[in-house]
Parts: C-alpha cells; structure tokens; sequence
C-alpha cells in the first residue's frame, strides 16, 4: 500500500461534481485507487444491489466523499510535494557532523532521500555531499545534483525556496530562529536540531512559529532521548511510580574537549564561524548547547520545567579559545520541592561518561549513555541488550543507536498521516530550562523561570555573514 498517494486535482474535482455523466467514470477510478490502497482480498464490490453482500452506490459514493475529504485534508504541498507515491526529499542547512549524522538516519532508517544542501562553506557542502551520495546510492536513490548545492549567507533563503519537502536546521543555534522562520514561510515540515535558540526572545520566537505551524506542518527539535526505546521504557516506569514518590535526582554530562575547526590562514570572521561552539552567543554556551539533552530529559520525566536555579561555573581549562565555560554546578528546583543536582565538564581526556539519577521512596532509576539503564529497589528492572548477531556475540545495551533512527521515523509518518507533530513549545521550554541556569551561574545569585522570562533577553553577535569572502 502507498502511503505517498495523493488524488490528483481531475480526481478531487470530480468527487466535489459528482453527477451521473461522471458516475461511471469516477467509479471506475476509485476502485483502481481504492485496490492501489488495499489488498485485493479487502476490497469490496461496488453494487447496485444493496443485499448483494457488496457496496451499494449511496454506500460508495459516501465513502468515496468521506475517503477523499481526508485525503484533501493533507494537501500535496503540505505533504510530500505533487510529486504522487515519491520519495520525500530532504534539504539539510548546515552541514557538519551532527546534521549529517542526522541525515544518514533519514536516508537509511526512514526512506528518505537527500535532495538538497545548504552552508556557508563550500568544503562542508562538498564532504557532505560525498557521503550523502553514497548512503542516497545504497537506497536506489540518485545523488545530489549539483545545482540543488546553495553555498553562502543566503544558502537558507535558497534552499527553502527549492522543491524539498523536510528542511533539516543543523546550523549554529543563534540562527535557529532566523532559520525557522524562513521554513516555516515556505510550508516545508521541519526537523530543527537543538537548542532552538540562544536567548529569551529566540525562545519566544519559537513559541511564535509554534502557533503558526500547528496543524500545519510537522516539527521535530532534536531531542533524540525521547526517542530511546531503553529510555522510554525507563521513563515509563518511573513515570508509574516504580521508583515510589521522587525525592530528587542528580545528573552529569562530564565531556571532553570539542576539536578546533579552524585552520590557519582563515580570517577572525571565518575561524569563529567555524568553531562556533566555543563561542557564547552563536552556541548559547555548554549548559545550553550540549547538556540540553539531560535538562530535557529531566523535564520529560518530571513532567514539569524547573520552577527556580542557584548555580555556578567556570572557566579553568580550556582557556585558549572562545568565551564559553568549561564546566557548570547547578541544583534546579522543580514543583513539589524536587531539587536536581546536575554538573558539568568540558575539557576531561580519557574518560567521560553521561548519567541521571532519580532517586524515589521505593528505590531508584539510573541511565548512562554508555549502556546501564536499570531500576534498583522495590521493582527492579534491567533494559535487556539486543540479541547476539555474526558480528556481536554478546552485545551490550547501547541506549542512543536507536534513538536518532526512531526519531526521524516517527516524524516521517507524522507527515505521512497527516497527524503533524509541533514540538516548539516543548523545545523552548527546554531552551529556557537550560537558560535558566545559564544566567543563574553567569549572574552568581539564584534566579526564577518567571525573572528569566520577564527579562526578555536578547543577545547580538558581532558576527557579518554578508563579509564571509
């Protein structure tokens, strides 16, 4: 059964005329679209004879109109293009690792294909497009044509103006909000990579878009977590009470260093661009640009954003580059007086490891990145690591291998049924989350969700794309 089938406009039109010179004709084009649709056993007989055991014309003609109204109510352009029973096509904005990895999810796990680039940097636009044109092969699908490659500051404007159906944001998160807007405009479905802004009135921004694009169009925030078929099943049970009532919880995100991307030779302009994560504004610095994903898995298993921070950080290590921290101390206040204690590093070698506790009146809940995810107490549970395979006799739990993959297929069907996610609201949330004990640290004094909103933030970079030569 195709999923991508949309009824062409000769096909819509003549279900809003229905008459007997058309009846014939009309009838004869649902049944092929209607076999198209549904095995040939399921199918049932179009009769005149209501006690023929088939479907009488009234019966038809209701289903019929009742069948294509749905269909209307995802449009081609909403949906996948004109093009019927196509491939969705994907354009990706920003081009370096976390996009393409992304990306490869997309193409390998949700059949799709990458139709179109975008960057500021033609270097970028040309390694990914290798590598892209290789998994694009591996699926049936052609390479990326060279004119559908749009390089330079208005590389986003291009890109959304062009025949893609799903616009992937993987740009640096001061431009998130530019960036969405843009695509947004252009009624494309959107997968937008975390933070979804730097500050508070790109937060708001997002809440806006929000609005727009509800019942719409489809948007995702990079939030792979949510998507762990191990983290769920744990967030799950916690969720039902298997950890008795929360008392508190305590998380870390203890990294190491990020690798500098500047070359020598390249102008100031370009080797921040570059290394953009090492910059404050353009990232939103580490607490927001990279711990996000615990804060967010915080709030998902609390139900609740935090209510107020104290906080701290600093910067001892890494000092030669950029003006973002190199670890952060919060502890987060969340409703019924549960308090989250949650540090982080960016600068170890040889060791990292990522974990959030929770900790309950029966027992307690753990999850690494690297595996462990279990409940010790009262209920105890343990995720189970996949099946022994040629190349993994005793594989281990590895939580994240599928949580990117079932992600971006859960956002593709979202597009195909036409049951559209919007995830802004949430991903704002989280953004202002992680803001929240950004500021707290950078101001040295507790502060409240409600004081940080009211502030009405807004951070400016120095950075001129227009001069990018």
């Amino acid at each position: 059964m195709s999923i991508f089938w949309t009824p062409t406009s000769d096909c819509a039109q003549a279900w809003l005329n229905i008459g007997s010179r058309e009846m014939q004709r009309v009838e004869l084009e649902f049944r092929l679209t209607h076999w198209r649709m549904e095995p040939m056993s399921t199918a049932k007989n179009i009769s005149n004879n209501p006690s023929a055991g088939g479907m009488d014309r009234r019966e038809f003609v209701k289903s019929a109109t009742a069948a294509t109204a749905g269909l209307l109510l995802v449009s081609p352009e909403i949906a996948f293009g004109s093009r019927a029973n196509s491939t969705p096509q994907l354009g990706m904005i920003g081009c370096g690792g976390r996009g393409t990895s992304v990306s490869e999810a997309f193409v390998t796990r949700a059949g799709v294909r990458l139709h179109a680039l975008g960057d500021l940097f033609q270097d970028q636009l040309d390694k990914a497009k290798a590598k892209l044109d290789e998994l694009n092969q591996s699926q049936g699908h052609a390479t990326i044509d060279a004119s559908k490659m749009f390089k330079g500051p208005r590389s986003c404007n291009e890109l959304v103006s062009s025949d893609v159906d799903i616009v992937l944001i993987s740009t640096p998160p001061y431009f998130h909000p530019e960036h969405l807007e843009l695509a947004v405009a252009a009624k494309k479905h959107i997968y937008l990579e975390k933070p979804v802004a730097t500050d508070v009135q790109g937060c708001k921004k997002i809440q806006e878009l929000g609005k727009k694009v509800e019942g719409k169009q489809s948007v995702h925030v990079g939030f792979q977590i949510r998507f762990s078929p191990e983290y769920r099943e744990l967030t799950r049970r916690i969720q039902e009470g298997a950890i008795g009532d929360i008392a508190c919880a305590q998380g870390y995100y203890l990294a190491g260093d990020l690798p500098r991307k500047a070359k020598p030779g390249m102008s100031p302009l370009e080797a921040k661009i570059r290394d953009w994560a090492f910059d404050r504004v353009l990232s939103g610095d580490v607490l927001v640009e990279q711990n996000i994903h615990i804060i967010d898995w915080i709030n998902w298993v609390l139900k609740a954003r935090p209510e107020r921070v104290m906080a701290t950080a600093g910067r001892k290590v890494r000092t030669d580059i950029g003006d973002v921290q190199d670890h952060f101390l919060t502890i987060y206040r969340y409703p019924g007086d549960v308090r989250v204690g949650f540090q982080s590093t960016q600068f170890l070698t040889k060791w990292a490891d990522v974990c959030l506790r929770f900790f309950g009146s029966k027992g307690y809940a753990e999850a690494h990145y690297n595996g462990n995810v279990f409940i010790r107490g009262t209920n105890e549970w343990q995720a189970e690591p996949p099946p022994p395979t040629a190349e993994k006799q005793k594989p281990e739990v590895d939580p994240l291998s599928e949580a990117t993959p079932e992600k971006v297929k859960a956002f593709v069907e979202s597009i195909q049924s036409g049951q559209f996610h919007n995830q802004l609201d949430q991903g704002a949330e989280s953004t202002l989350s992680a803001i929240l004990g950004r500021q707290a640290s950078y101001e040295g004094k507790e502060m409240t969700w409600d004081h940080l909103v009211k502030s009405n933030q807004h951070w400016k970079t120095d950075v001129e794309l227009e001069k990018l030569t």
